[in-house]
Parts: C-alpha cells; structure tokens; sequence
C-alpha cells in the first residue's frame, strides 16, 4: 500500500468528510491521534469541539443556527483506562459501555450500523487505542452501506499489533466528493507520522485541511510509559 504524507492525503480530496488517524510517534514513545470533522452545510459547520472530561464533545457554536442535533452532536472521544476511544457519532458511548460490560470492540459495533442519513448513509468510523506494556496496539472499524443501500450493512474491523514508529493509518467518510457521497472503500491509508510536537502537527494537518469545509480538529499524543497525555483543539468557529 502506497503511504502518503499528511500533506498529500489532505489535498488529494476537498472533502473527506470526517477523519481519524492513529499511530505511533517516531521516537516510540507516544500513541498519537486525530480527529477532524469538516462540513458542507451551515448546521454541519456549526459546530466546535470543547474539552469534556478526559475526552471532547461536539456542541453548538451558535445554538440559534442549530436546526436539528442529531449525528451533529456526540462525544467523539472518551478514555477508558489504558483505552482511548474515537469515533465519528454516537457510537463512542456504545463502545464505552459495552465494553465496561466485558463486549470487545468489534462485538459493540456489531449493535451499530451506518448513519441514518439517506441517501448518503454516512459510515461510521471508530478506532481505539490500548496501552500495553509499554507499547500501545489499535483497531480502526468502518460500518458502511453496501454499495448506497441502505437495507444491508458491510461491517470492517482493522487490527494493528506493534505499530510501526513514525506511521499512522488514517480512515475518513467519504471516498470522493459527489450526491450521494460515496462512502470510503477498502483498508486504511497509510501514512507518514513526521517527527515533530503536537503543535506542529496539529498546525500540520489544520493548514492542510480544505479551507472552505474544514469545522474543527482534536489532537492528542499519549505518553506509552506513563499514559499521560496532552491534547490540541482548533474550531474554526471562534
């Protein structure tokens, strides 16, 4: 598989629709993570991302201009012990509670399907993050339509054992631009994890982001010795 820089990937499309990335640092000591969400109408683009507990949530930057909170506002991260989890909707609490009750992830997701957003049936991405020993591990799922119908759901879940330092894989919405929007297709992308500071690559992906649909980013290095972290937020909405 072909692995791109930040840069690349992020001018190859205008609209990925939302993203995550998760990879180990070059130095091997950080598990590293982004979410991006972008946004093509004004309810979409109304959106920031705030600090909530040891995750983040979605609310409304001007909630006059809110006309319907459903697949707008969720937690897309949320920390369960050594397990960091982020996902595109809703299905960050399911995954959080299944599992407090003993569910894995892939079986969690398995109580989910794509978004209810017809015709688009938006898929839903989820990844998670583990700390083991030391050394981190992750899975990244996708539930999607099967082929634009909505009437079967194709579900896909990507496991990573001793991530390679200095790599990220990076799964998004949206396979190109159109009406409906097609969804993502195949495995996660792979990309190159430069060797820089969580201000650096937050400016990094932000910069490379489209302009014009681009709403609000969170980024977060997780220390694999200690599990401390520090995160990064920017809404374009200020």
């Amino acid at each position: 598989m072909i692995t791109k820089t930040i840069k690349e990937e992020l001018n190859s499309m205008d609209y990925h629709g939302r993203g995550i990335i998760i990879g180990k640092s070059a130095d091997g000591k950080k598990a590293v993570t982004a979410y991006f969400i972008m946004g093509r109408s004004e309810n979409s683009r109304n959106r920031v991302f705030v600090e909530d507990g040891e995750g983040i949530r979605t609310q409304a930057f001007d909630p006059s201009k809110m006309t319907d909170p459903h697949l707008i506002i969720y937690a897309p991260v949320r920390v369960m012990g050594s397990k960091t989890i982020v996902t595109n909707g809703d299905q960050t609490d399911t995954i959080y509670d299944l599992m407090d009750k003993q569910m894995t992830f892939e079986q969690s997701l398995r109580t989910r399907e794509f978004e209810d957003d017809a015709p688009n049936y938006t898929p839903r991405i989820s990844g998670i993050i583990h700390l083991d020993d030391n050394d981190m591990h992750f899975a990244m799922s996708i539930l999607k339509s099967a082929d634009g119908d909505g009437s079967a759901c194709q579900r896909y879940t990507f496991a990573y054992n001793n991530p390679i330092c200095g790599k990220a894989k990076f799964i998004h919405t949206y396979a190109a631009a159109g009406d409906p929007l097609p969804s993502f297709e195949g495995e996660p992308k792979n990309l190159e994890l430069p060797d820089v500071s969580i201000d650096e690559l937050t400016k990094l992906i932000w910069e490379n982001l489209n302009e014009e649909n681009k709403v609000s980013l969170f980024v977060r290095y997780i220390d694999l010795d200690t599990g401390k972290y520090e995160s990064r937020i920017v809404n374009k909405n200020k």
